[in-house]
């Protein structure tokens, strides 16, 4: 019997872990964006002294572990799991930063929904009693991001208004069985939802159905209300998305807009830096969380909140055979209180 089962598809931990430290890398446009103070490190090029974007990234992902290791005032070898992904094939940023790290190694794809995903999991693994120390990591790069699912940058094509702005960034939390808030307490793992959209340029309408859906489905399964949170946030669904999101949430009876918020939407001023519809990307919800959250939350300025990292589930093969894009999107209540 699944004695932590609440509802249909949330979980509420009886050890609930502790999230011990975070860490933040970004690029230089999202460093000269509106959160750019909660950052911990900027970096001055997109390849980071790398000969590739690619490697650039994975090198993003690396550094972002250290430093959270760091942070937490333990070493590597106290980790008993890593669990990280990005948007490239195969996960490669993550698993050439794992072939470096040299940490027992899970590697997910949740698309840009993998934060909470490896949140989700490892939160899993601690209460399960099957780790004491964890280190969940995500990360993207807009270069290579774009010629991966859209045009090589050479193209120079024009970017249609739906259009969002890959985040290039990493962030990486540690969990822990003990230690103080803020705690991971609650997740909601998300359905595939898929509303028919074909174009690759406008991911926030794509994913949005998949987050109304799993947080109609966390305020179901554990009797919390909109106002019970200081933030709700998700992902990457920029302005378009959200507003979609936030509508089809209305319609089953839940009124989020007092409290609700986007990470592509906080992560850029979209109209001083061209972002069109604002950010997306796994990092984006990576470092925002890991950034600016995180730090809120230390900070007692928030004290509950829902994160929902939102991935598109689409491949260069699945575009180019002309299949639609579906969603994820998983829930992940973070509070500075046991409830």
């Amino acid at each position: 019997m699944a004695q932590k089962k609440l509802g249909s598809q949330t979980v509420s931990f009886q050890n609930p872990p502790s999230i011990l430290s975070t860490a933040s890398i970004v690029g230089p446009k999202e460093g000269e964006g509106p959160l750019k103070d909660y950052f911990d490190l900027i970096i001055q090029d997109d390849s980071w002294g790398e000969d590739s974007w690619e490697k650039c990234e994975s090198k993003l992902q690396i550094e972002a572990v250290r430093m959270a290791i760091s942070s937490a005032k333990i070493v590597e070898s106290q980790i008993d799991y890593l669990l990280a992904g990005d948007l490239l094939n195969q996960i490669i940023a993550s698993s050439f930063s794992a072939r470096q790290l040299q940490m027992p190694f899970l590697g997910l794809y949740g698309a840009c929904s993998t934060m909470t995903e490896s949140l989700s999991i490892g939160s899993m693994l601690i209460d399960g009693g099957y780790a004491d120390k964890i280190v969940c990591a995500t990360s993207s790069h807009f270069s290579t991001a774009e010629r991966q699912y859209r045009f090589p940058l050479e193209h120079g094509n024009q970017r249609p208004l739906t259009s969002q702005w890959t985040v290039t960034g990493a962030g990486a939390s540690v969990l822990s069985s003990s230690g103080g808030p803020p705690y991971i307490t609650h997740v909601t793992t998300g359905k595939v939802i898929d509303p028919g959209i074909k174009d690759a340029n406008n991911m926030g309408a794509a994913m949005a159905p998949a987050a109304s859906d799993v947080i109609v489905q966390h305020f179901k399964d554990t009797g919390f209300k909109p106002t019970d949170y200081d933030l709700i946030i998700t992902g990457d669904l920029a302005s378009l998305g959200k507003e979609i999101a936030e509508d089809l949430i209305a319609q089953e009876g839940y009124n989020v807009s007092s409290v609700y918020s986007d990470c592509g939407i906080e992560i850029f001023d979209n109209e001083k830096q061209d972002t069109h519809a604002g950010g997306s990307g796994c990092g984006c919800s990576a470092v925002v969380f890991n950034g600016y959250i995180f730090k809120q939350l230390k900070q007692k300025k928030l004290n509950k909140v829902l994160l929902i990292s939102t991935g598109a589930l689409l491949s260069p093969t699945s575009t180019q055979q002309g299949e639609s894009i579906p969603g994820i999107a998983h829930a992940v209540t973070i509070s500075n209180k046991l409830d």
